[in-house]
């Protein structure tokens, strides 16, 4: 993620135009790390979000409203008592740094004018909100750092503010010229992307390779593989970059890997044109806002983080018994293909009855004509064992293999059929987008025995519903997000004449489309076949190949697990598992 010195003088260029010399009207702490102001100004309201989280920091403007604690924490209290209906007079970012400082103008307990300082640093797991006097004395900070914490700087009550000193040795890129670029940065013994973006205050890595990117420089090579030409190129792309934010020529933008948000910047991110990796295929979406760019990209990035949490119970659960069931698969193939043997100990026996009785006893084997084979075998024997004995044994053997052969064929066939549904249930945790998918999921490993149900705990009414998709004509596509979804939508929502789709030969998603009893045409069947292609584990494959007929022709065993189906006519196609032109309606 690309929070650095460029996003931010964005959103303060954006705050200064929108919420400068606006009233505080409200105040308040709706998580421990995280404030919620509510502004007025001449051009309307405002809520201002800012968050000292380690892992998200943010600050952006919203017109989102958080519940807040019924007991405000301390810190919001202080900034109520001090600042509360003061006015924003000034919002800057000191030297590219990271950083967003407030000046708010408030009254005193005397009725005097007076200044204070809130202080944002958005600087990952550092990151901190800080009050201050005008004069930068600390008053207090949302996060204490004490000297046993940190050895550079203290935060704390009666100390005085001064920025991180980790940026001393780093130049603002605003007021970097030619010289300093190809006689410093240049000569850096380090890759050339490191080189700058160790060397400026707010230029973050993607920001630096995006520099290389533009001026067709791999950003890995040191800085003495470049010519000099070379190097003058590298610096004019850094230049124009700089000149951008200096004319506030923004264009925030969104990286997404087919839904998921990988990241954002605000500048367009050329290194990311038509390019993918193992995951999916990478696209850009502007917006008008930095604020829009910052709260759709964390609101999104909080759900894949917070549902990926909350699954790592689920999938431990899940990878630990399909590692139990591959392993056992692959004990009993071993176990069946030792059985392959059981039709020669039957011919041993067979043919010990017929030439046996010749055999004077005390020898280690038999020639005798194999009248299956026409040839000549050799049998081995048990020299203290008579001929008759000797073919009883084979049989023995024979019919103990027999018995093994059946009860491993049937015992295999079940093993694969628990490795396909354990797998299904692994797709559907890949595509869980909330609480309610992954309660469902639950109920489905809790009710096949994978998870102990408490006597106190009854089975739970889901709320979870299908994806739902339009297609390009208007048609409506269903795509169930879990096993039990994909039995509703198969079996219980879709008509006869509908379509069902689904990639072949893995675990995916059942996939419909509402036909109206109607023709449809060939783009449909293509957009279904891509959905059924991006919710399987064929998801990141370049083909994916997806079987589809109408829902009367798919049937359910009985007794069989949620999800699995069965069907002997269907249509085939092969395609590639790209959605971003399908629109989700909820």
């Amino acid at each position: 993620m690309a929070f650095d010195g460029f996003v931010i003088s964005n959103l303060v260029y954006e705050l200064n135009q929108t919420v400068l010399n606006a009233k505080i009207s409200k105040i308040a702490q709706p998580e421990n790390d995280e404030l919620l102001f509510t502004l007025k100004g001449t051009n309307g309201q405002f809520r201002l979000a800012m968050s000292a989280s380690a892992s998200l920091p943010f600050l952006y403007l919203t017109e989102t409203n958080k519940p807040s604690p019924m007991t405000a924490p301390n810190f919001c209290m202080v900034l109520r008592k001090h600042i509360a209906n003061g006015r924003i007079t000034r919002i800057f970012q000191p030297r590219m740094e990271r950083i967003i400082e407030f000046e708010i103008e408030h009254l005193d307990d005397l009725g005097d004018l007076c200044t204070k300082r809130l202080i944002v640093e958005l600087m990952g797991k550092h990151s901190n909100i800080i009050f201050c006097h005008a004069n930068g004395v600390i008053i207090d900070s949302i996060k204490h750092v004490s000297a046993m914490m940190s050895s550079v700087r203290e935060v704390l009550p009666q100390r005085l503010y001064c920025i991180p000193s980790t940026q001393e040795d780093k130049s603002d890129p605003l007021e970097a010229t030619e010289d300093l670029f190809l006689s410093g940065v240049m000569k850096k013994p380090t890759t050339i992307s490191r080189a700058i973006f160790s060397s400026f205050t707010g230029i973050s890595p993607v920001a630096a390779n995006e520099i290389c990117f533009r001026a067709s420089v791999d950003g890995d090579l040191p800085p003495d593989s470049l010519t000099e030409s070379q190097k003058l190129h590298l610096y004019r792309n850094f230049e124009r970059m700089t000149e951008d934010v200096k004319n506030h020529a923004y264009q925030p933008n969104i990286i997404y890997r087919d839904s998921e948000p990988i990241d954002f910047f605000c500048f367009p991110l050329s290194l990311y044109n038509e390019h993918s990796d193992e995951k999916g295929a990478f696209h850009s979406v502007s917006y008008d806002s930095i604020s829009v760019v910052l709260e759709r990209f964390y609101a999104s990035k909080n759900v894949y983080t917070r549902i990926r949490q909350k699954s790592t119970d689920l999938r431990r659960i899940v990878n630990t018994a399909l590692e139990r069931c591959k392993k056992k698969y692959q004990l009993q193939k071993k176990q069946l293909q030792d059985t392959e043997k059981r039709d020669q100990y039957r011919v041993y026996g067979e043919l010990l009855h017929t030439y046996g009785y010749g055999h004077a006893g005390g020898e280690k084997q038999l020639e005798a004509f194999n009248y299956y084979t026409n040839e000549t075998m050799k049998i081995p024997l048990d020299p203290t064992l008579s001929a008759m004995e000797n073919a009883q044994k084979y049989f023995d053997r024979y019919n103990k293999l027999k018995r093994t052969c059946e009860a491993l064929s049937e015992l295999t066939v079940e093993t694969e059929s628990e490795i396909a549904h354990l797998e299904s249930i692994a797709a559907s945790l890949d595509i869980a987008q909330n609480e309610d998918d992954l309660v469902q999921i639950k109920e489905e490993l809790t009710e096949y025995g994978y998870i102990r149900r408490k006597r106190s705990e009854k089975k739970v009414k889901v709320k979870s519903r299908p994806f739902h998709y339009l297609s390009s004509d208007g048609y409506h596509i269903y795509v169930g997000k879990n096993n039990y979804q994909n039995d509703e939508l198969t079996f219980k929502f879709a008509s006869g004449n509908d379509w069902w789709f689904h990639a072949k030969g893995m675990a995916g998603s059942h996939v419909i489309v509402k036909s109206d009893n109607g023709e449809m045409p060939d783009r449909v069947f293509e957009e279904a076949g891509k959905l059924a292609a991006f919710y399987s584990r064929g998801k990141d494959s370049e083909k994916v190949e997806i079987d589809y007929l109408q829902r009367k022709n798919v049937k359910k065993p009985n007794g069989s697990a949620p999800g699995f189906v069965v069907y002997y006519t269907n249509y085939s196609l092969t395609i590639h598992p790209d959605i971003s032109a399908l629109t989700l309606l909820e």
